[in-house]
This record gives structure tokens, C-alpha cells and sequence, in this order.
């Protein structure tokens, strides 16, 4: 066989090949436009996918690294469901704990499952959690908080103007994960995510492990 007949045969089956790739993606798309989005699924029903790591009243559970979700506003959850689905969470390599969530929200076919997903876990009963670190200092931590307040307020409310969470029913071990995450820049580097580029400056005036601690404990005094 020579080689322009060789040459000849193997454009001929990468051109068969493109040919079924077209074929094959217009068959999909014309699918997809004629079926639509997948009907939305029951609230009550993909909470049983969270209650696995985040427990079955969203209390969350430090062993699978899964925080408190319970009683958070609808806008923040939709907001950080939506940037998992996009990959402005749980994309960066350093992130495991993200990488845990990313699949789930993935899994949220549209807006609608995402928003309905939010009020179902928003109206969750929240619940004071209970201290695990120690350590910190809460009177050192009053005074590194006094940047906090201008998002998160000087109750830790929150403030959904500034896209701010509130403080006040979150893990303790949760929010010093998240604080040395914004640091090392986990979170807050990626384009995706505005809201933690916001963040990011604030988590790096706390200049070692024991700011972020004693910032902590002051937080842990503001749950009632």
C-alpha cells in the first residue's frame, strides 16, 4: 500500500469521524430544545442528599467537614449553591472540603431546584452550636472584629446589600477553616467568586493562627 493511499484512507475516516461528532451533537441539541429542562425535584427530596453530610435538620457535622446550613438566609444559599455549580467554588486544588460540594450542587439542574432547595433549608429551625476549638482569646478578638462589622455587622447579622452571611449560628471550627481558606487564597482568587474577593483583604489582617482563633472566640460570644 503506498503512502498517498495510506494519507487517503485516514483523512476519509477522520473526516467520517467529524461527520458522526456533527451528526451526533445536532441530534443532542435538538433533543434538549424539545424536551426542555428537567422538571424541578421536590425540595423535601434532594435535602436528602444534604442530610448525609449536613445531618437531617441541617446542623452540619465536623467529621465530613460539613458546616451548619440551617436557618441561613435563601439569598446566601442560592448564592454559594449557584458558585459551586459555576466553579467559583470547589475548583481550586487546595479546596477538598469544596470539592465535596461541588458534585451536589452540579446535580441541581436549574435555577428553580436551586432556589427551591434555599427556601427549604432557610426555614430549617437554626440551632447555637457548640464550641470545639480552644484557645482563643475573645477580648483580642473584639478588636480584630472591629473590620468585620462594616459587612457582617456588629451583631454578625449579616448584610445582604454587601453580600455578607451572618455569624451567628456558625461552627466555630467552620468559620476558622473559612478565615485561613480567604488567607492562603482557597477562596476569594477566583473571578467567579465577587463576593469573596471582598473577603479575601479582611481574613489577611489576621496575621497568624491565633488572630484567627481569638477573632473566632469573639464571634462565638455574639450566638445567642
Amino acid at each position: 500500500m503506498t503512502a498517498g493511499l495510506v494519507k487517503t484512507m485516514m483523512m476519509r475516516s477522520r473526516d467520517a469521524r467529524v461527520s458522526w461528532l456533527v451528526l451526533a451533537l445536532g441530534a443532542l441539541s435538538s433533543a434538549c430544545s424539545v424536551a426542555g429542562p428537567a422538571p424541578t425535584t421536590p425540595a423535601d427530596e434532594t435535602f436528602h442528599l444534604c442530610m448525609q453530610c449536613h445531618g437531617e435538620n441541617g446542623l452540619g457535622n465536623q467529621a465530613v467537614n460539613a458546616p451548619s446550613i440551617a436557618g441561613l438566609p435563601q439569598w446566601y444559599l442560592e448564592a454559594q449553591l449557584k458558585k459551586f455549580k459555576a466553579g467559583g467554588r470547589g475548583t481550586h486544588f487546595d479546596d477538598l472540603t469544596g470539592m465535596q460540594m461541588r458534585p451536589m450542587a452540579m446535580s441541581l439542574a436549574t435555577e428553580d431546584d436551586i432556589k427551591v432547595i434555599a427556601q427549604y433549608v432557610a426555614q430549617l429551625p437554626a440551632k447555637k452550636p457548640i464550641p470545639v476549638l480552644t484557645g482563643g482569646d475573645a477580648a483580642k478578638g473584639k478588636t480584630l472584629y472591629t473590620l468585620c462589622v462594616a459587612c457582617h455587622q456588629a451583631d454578625g447579622a449579616g448584610n445582604e446589600a454587601l453580600k455578607a452571611p451572618p455569624l451567628t449560628h456558625a461552627s466555630d471550627w467552620y468559620l476558622a477553616h473559612s478565615l485561613k481558606k480567604f488567607k492562603t487564597g482557597v477562596r476569594g482568587t477566583n473571578p467567579l467568586d465577587v463576593s469573596g474577593a471582598g473577603m479575601r483583604p479582611m481574613a489577611q489582617t489576621l496575621t497568624d493562627d491565633q488572630a484567627v482563633l481569638d477573632v473566632v472566640a469573639y464571634i462565638v460570644t455574639l450566638q445567642k
